[in-house]
């Protein structure tokens, strides 16, 4: 399999809780830092308090195969309890041209529910060995 072919995953999880709990995790761009041995930090840099269209948070992430980078995410569909949806992009061109993250929202009437799904392709791995 090969990057350039654009392979993809999609899952669906349900999560038992109450919604505005659910809501509440799933916009803390912190939470994830402090879950990956990868994601080291993340930010609001300009200020930002909290989620809006248009606003952007940095991640910053460390392996030991690869060294340090930061990526830069652009909030593009925020609807409350329902889509927090957002476009990485490598700010500082280590891995090629920035490209979108694919959609992810929660299904309608299902608040519950969290889509997840991911595409790779578009620039290079930073991996050590061609993929």
């Amino acid at each position: 399999m090969r990057c350039s072919k654009g392979p993809k995953v999609c899952c669906d999880v349900h999560v038992e809780a109450d919604p505005s709990r659910v809501w509440d995790l799933v916009t803390d761009i912190g939470l994830p830092a402090r879950l990956s041995p990868e994601l080291q930090r993340a930010e609001w840099p300009d200020g930002a308090e909290k989620p809006a269209v248009g606003a952007c948070f940095a991640g910053y992430n460390r392996h030991r195969m690869t060294g340090d980078w930061r990526t830069v995410s652009h909030l593009v569909v925020l609807e409350e309890r329902r889509v927090f949806d957002w476009a990485v992009v490598d700010p500082d061109g280590r891995y090629g041209d920035p490209a979108p993250d694919p959609k992810s929202p929660w299904p309608r009437g299902a608040s519950r529910s969290s889509p997840r799904a991911a595409v790779l392709g578009g620039g290079s791995s930073g991996s050590p060995t061609p993929g």
